[in-house]
C-alpha cells in the first residue's frame, strides 16, 4: 500500500480530495483521522501540516505527498518532484508600501524584510546581490509593515487582495507555484508500480481538462478542409453517414481555441455541431 500524505485543511486539500476522487480513490464518509485507507486504491492518506509534508516524505514517514511547490522549495528537503498538477496556483513575491517610491531591487538594500519563506527569499536576495535583514514570521506577514516590524514583506499572492487591504503594492514577482506530487527517493518496486499507476490515473484526468469532444456532419467535398481545421489526438474520426456523400467527423478541441475553431467549421460547411465535456482522456 502506498501512503500519501496530504494538507489536513484548506484550499490545497480540498483541491487535492477532488482530484482523488476524481481518479477514482473513495474513502470513507465520516468523521476523518490522521491515517485513513481508500477502499478502492492500494492507498491511505496521512493528514499533516503543508509544512510537515517535505520531511514526512524525505524521511519515509509517507511514499509520496502533495504540497505546494512554496513549501517543497523552502523546506529543501531530499525528495523527488513527481509531477506538477497543475492547481492551487500561486506566486511568491515582494510586496512595499502603496506610498514607497519603488524603482528597482536595489530599494530593498539594508530594509527589514517580513516573510515565512527565509529560504527562498535568502536565496533569491543572494542571486541578486542584495543585503537586507529578514524577519521571520509565522503568519499575518501582510500587518508587518503597517505595525512598523518591517519595511516591506516576502509573500504568497493570489488574488492580491490582501496586499490592497494592508496598503501594500506587489513590486517583485520572485517564483511561481502550484501543487506538485512528490516522492521518497527509495520507494520499493511494489511501491512504485503501485504509484505508476497512480501518475496514470491522474494524467487522463489532466488530459481532459479544458477540452470538448466535437461531433459535426459535412458533405464529402468539404472534408479535406474541414479535416484541416480539426486536429485531433492523432486526426479526426470520419465516418461515413446513411445519407450519400455526407459523413460524421469527431474530433477533440481545446477550450482556449473553441470558438475561433467551431466558427471556422461553420464557414466551411459543417452542420449539425454538437459539443460533448470530456470526462476522462486516456493517451
Amino acid at each position: 500500500m502506498l501512503r500519501i500524505a496530504v494538507q489536513t485543511k484548506g484550499r490545497l486539500n480540498e483541491e487535492t480530495m477532488h482530484l482523488l476522487n476524481e481518479a477514482g480513490i473513495k474513502l470513507p464518509v465520516g468523521k476523518r483521522n490522521l491515517l485513513v485507507a481508500s477502499k478502492t486504491f492500494p492507498l491511505e492518506l496521512l493528514f499533516l501540516r503543508d509544512d510537515d509534508i517535505p520531511q514526512a516524505v524525505a524521511d519515509g514517514t509517507a511514499d509520496v505527498g502533495i504540497v505546494g511547490e512554496n513549501e517543497f522549495v523552502e523546506k529543501k528537503k531530499n525528495a523527488a518532484l513527481v509531477k506538477r498538477l497543475g492547481f492551487s496556483t500561486c506566486h511568491l513575491s515582494l510586496a512595499v508600501p502603496k506610498e514607497a517610491d519603488y524603482q528597482n531591487l536595489a530599494w530593498f538594500a539594508n530594509k527589514k524584510i517580513a516573510t515565512s519563506y527565509p529560504e527562498i527569499l535568502s536565496d533569491f536576495l543572494k542571486k541578486n546581490a542584495i543585503k537586507a535583514d529578514i524577519h521571520v514570521i509565522s503568519g499575518s506577514v501582510e500587518i508587518a509593515p503597517g505595525i512598523g516590524l518591517a519595511d516591506a514583506i516576502f509573500d504568497i499572492v493570489s488574488s492580491g487582495s490582501t496586499l490592497i487591504t494592508n496598503h501594500l503594492k506587489e513590486v517583485e514577482v520572485v517564483m511561481q507555484s502550484e501543487a506538485i506530487l512528490i516522492g521518497n527517493k527509495n520507494l520499493s518496486k511494489e511501491k512504485q508500480a503501485i504509484l505508476n499507476d497512480l501518475i496514470f490515473r491522474l494524467e487522463t484526468i489532466q488530459n481532459s481538462e479544458d477540452k470538448k469532444y466535437v461531433l459535426l456532419n459535412a458533405p464529402n467535398e468539404k472534408l479535406p478542409e474541414i479535416v484541416a481545421i480539426l486536429p485531433g489526438m492523432r486526426s479526426p474520426t470520419v465516418l461515413p453517414l446513411a445519407q450519400a456523400g455526407w459523413s460524421s467527423v469527431h474530433s477533440v478541441i481545446d477550450e482556449k481555441v473553441f470558438w475561433e475553431v467551431i466558427g471556422k467549421l461553420k464557414t466551411a460547411g459543417a452542420e449539425g455541431i454538437l459539443v460533448l465535456p470530456i470526462e476522462k482522456m486516456i493517451p
